[in-house]
């Protein structure tokens, strides 16, 4: 068994984790951009051959550290070359660099390939070409806060290209990101079933093309001339010429099989052309029937009484004006409600704005990129009730004394949201007893408001169809009060299983909102995690934080999105230190902090356990937060309980304490108690709790603790807030 990685636009990790595995990969497990999996050498060369999603095939080759240039070029020499690739060979080098001392991309592939090119003349007395094309070895080096990891890349090129376009209209969609699109909407099912598909905007017939060939069982890499793998060393020619023999002969029965099911338009006459051409080349153009007209005019085939309806529609230049483009989302969602009830529909909407103008409620949506472009996929059911508006039935007296509580809060907190420039906040906590949820306000950059709606644990001696219903009620009246759609509104429910209550299956939409605190930019997602990456009640301890901040080196552990790290450096911090476990958060965290434009060495991210983090580093701070979950049992660190360890994790950072710093710490563990007797030695203790509540979370004063800690002699800072804050 041999570890690889196949990467992969972001967004489709989770489909491609489940393609590999249908593929025969074992030890399968996402990241960011990518999946990793074990296997053979037929696992990987199947994904080359098989994968409609992945964007390369790596084999990992050496993990080492790069600092500089000078450990970069010996880890790099470290690889015996000469098992990869003949001294009269060609060679290439594609570097990814982020978060590390080396910047340049273009450096570190030089180098890495001089270290290469250097040992081969040392050894052999002859040396590699170099062929940035179409080389026998390509090698694909990333390097991640100094540590490198230098691969073979078996695909060679991108593996998107599937060797069937003859050339691509001005807004190309990637082969792999029409077959996302593709299964997101559950094609392979429909066609099972006997449905038609549909593209009313198909440009170069990119996802007509894959639903067919998807449709019709062809590899999509059974065109291509190159891969990578081909001039390696390492290859086996034998296996390769089975799984394409193979290939072939599946290829070769699902078109004889295969519907002529397949219908685009699009109003461009070049480009129905250029569709034609495409599906000739991929060996299906008998199966599509492709016509000019424009969306507008979209109707079901004759003789289909469903199927799909999926479409890329212009959302950059290739139309002119984005002023331009709502007419035409608006234009396709008419066409739908009109003539498809009964049909699916996916359309890959260029931001949520034009999403909306569809008019029709997305069931599902889905973050995908296409190229560097962030895009959103919008899936429907197109029902018979999509046609004309529904009568909505009348409040019942429950809902209607909800909506009452809900519009006096909105006018009684209007003036002061903006006077202090509240853009996130609470607005409902559990206010009714028969209405047991939290509404979280959250607006968005863009103008556009999210609600967020969490559903506390109904009294046992509630019927559960009863919640459901009020439940329901508080969706529905939230969406009234504040006039978002329900598209806009995520909602986390809860399930009883055999532990007891708990929050249910979430999703995995990779859909995020940029949002604004305190004159700083964060990045929430509502859908994907039970918390959202912004924790409203820390409102205020982020503010102190930025109030304490000025002139001192900031360590912010279990760091989570940092947003107090953002916070921190915003209210000048000399640098800025995060730690946490997980790699999601981190890049999350990075991605807070580049938005508000801190990035570079003074803003170091660090992958570890805290504990582990604060016996290792040496660094001295000026001030730290502490911000820990009420447990941990992660298998990459040790277990954690905030109750039992709190202690020991504040001495322990006492020990990085700067003379005069202050350890700010916090927590959510309602029935949390201070160890005093054991920290009182050590530090001077202020109690900030009910100082760092703000006034939409005074319903529950004990949701979060927190803590001033200061070395015993340390000069404590006049507080701002003592006299400053407002009333509530």
């Amino acid at each position: 068994m041999r570890a690889f990685f196949a990467t992969c636009p972001k967004g489709l990790e989770y489909l491609l984790k489940d393609e590999l595995a249908a593929l025969g990969a074992a030890g399968v497990r996402e990241a960011l951009a990518g999946v990793h999996f074990e296997g053979t050498l037929e696992t990987a060369y199947r994904a080359c051959l098989w994968s409609r999603l992945a964007s390369r095939v790596l084999l990992p080759l050496a993990e080492f550290d790069a600092p500089d240039d000078e450990a970069l070029y010996a880890g790099v020499q470290a690889v015996d070359w000469g098992a990869h690739l003949a001294p009269h060979g060609t060679l290439a080098v594609d570097a990814h660099v982020a978060q590390s001392r080396l910047t340049h991309s273009q450096f570190v592939a030089q180098r890495a390939k001089d270290a290469v090119v250097d040992q081969f003349r040392q050894r052999e007395g002859a040396r590699p070409g170099v062929d940035t094309g179409e080389p026998d070895l390509r090698l694909n080096l990333r390097l991640k806060r100094d540590r490198a990891t230098l691969s073979i890349d078996l695909a060679g090129a991108p593996l998107h290209r599937r060797g069937w376009r003859e050339r691509q209209g001005e807004a190309p969609l990637k082969e792999n990101l029409a077959a996302a699109m593709l299964l997101r909407a559950r094609w392979p099912e429909l066609y099972a079933g006997g449905g038609a598909l549909l593209d009313p905007m198909c440009g170069s017939g990119t996802i007509l093309i894959e639903a067919a060939l998807m449709a019709a069982d062809v590899a999509p890499g059974l065109r291509r001339e190159y891969f990578g793998l081909l001039g390696w060393k390492g290859h086996d020619i034998a296996l390769w010429r089975g799984l394409l023999d193979e290939a072939n002969r599946r290829a070769e029965q699902g078109l004889r099989g295969l519907r002529a099911c397949f219908f685009g338009s699009d109003a461009d006459p070049r480009m129905v052309q250029t569709a034609k051409r495409n599906a000739q080349e991929a060996g299906v153009a008998g199966f599509l029937t492709l016509e000019r007209h424009d969306a507008a005019h979209a109707a079901p085939p004759a003789g289909y009484a469903h199927g799909l309806v999926i479409t890329n529609p212009p959302y950059g230049e290739r139309l002119g004006e984005r002023a331009e483009l709502p007419a035409l989302y608006r234009a396709l969602g008419a066409a739908l409600r009109e003539r498809f009830a009964g049909w699916r529909a996916a359309v890959l909407a260029g931001d949520a704005e034009l999403g909306r103008a569809i008019g029709l409620h997305a069931d599902r949506r889905y973050a995908l990129y296409n190229g560097a472009l962030e895009t959103v996929l919008l899936l429907f059911e197109i029902r018979p009730q999509d046609a004309a508006p529904r009568e909505r039935k009348p409040l019942s007296p429950g809902a209607q004394m909800l909506k009452n509580r809900l519009e006096k809060t909105v006018r009684h907190l209007r003036r002061r949201l903006q006077r202090e420039g509240i853009h996130c906040w609470r607005a409902y906590d559990q206010d009714l007893p028969e209405y047991a949820a939290a509404i979280d306000v959250y607006a968005a950059a863009s103008g556009d408001a999210w609600l967020h709606v969490q559903e506390y644990r109904a009294p046992a001696e509630i019927p559960a169809e009863l919640a459901r219903t009020r439940l329901r009620e508080i969706v529905r009246v939230a969406g009234e009060v504040f006039a978002v759609p329900r598209g806009r509104i995520a909602l986390k429910t809860r399930e009883r299983g055999k532990g007891g209550a708990k929050y249910g299956q979430l999703d995995q939409r990779g859909e995020f909102v940029e949002v604004e605190e305190g004159g700083l930019k964060f990045l929430v997602n509502l859908t994907d995690y039970l918390d959202t990456g912004l924790f409203l009640d820390h409102r205020l301890v982020r503010a102190r934080l930025r109030e304490l901040a000025k002139g001192r080196r900031f360590l912010n552990l279990f760091a989570y999105t940092a947003t107090a790290s953002v916070y921190a450096a915003a209210g000048g911090a000399r640098d800025t230190t995060s730690v946490d476990l997980s790699a999601t958060y981190l890049d999350w965290a990075s991605r807070n902090l580049a938005l508000n434009g801190f990035s570079g060495e003074r803003h170091r991210l660090a992958q570890a356990d805290a504990l582990d983090f604060l016996r290792r580093d040496r660094g001295r701070y000026g001030l730290v937060y502490v911000d820990p979950p009420t447990f941990s049992n992660s298998k990459r660190a040790e277990d954690f309980d905030v109750q039992r360890d709190h202690a020991a994790l504040l001495l322990a950072c006492g020990e990085r304490l700067a003379d005069d710093g202050v350890i700010v710490f916090s927590n959510n563990f309602r029935r949390f108690r201070l160890d005093r007797a054991a920290l009182e030695a050590r530090f001077a203790i202020e109690d900030w709790s009910a100082a760092s509540i703000p006034f939409d979370f005074a319903r529950r004063a004990d949701i979060h603790g927190c803590w001033l800690l200061r070395p015993h002699g340390a000069a404590a800072q006049v507080n701002p807030w003592d006299t400053a804050r407002p009333k509530a």
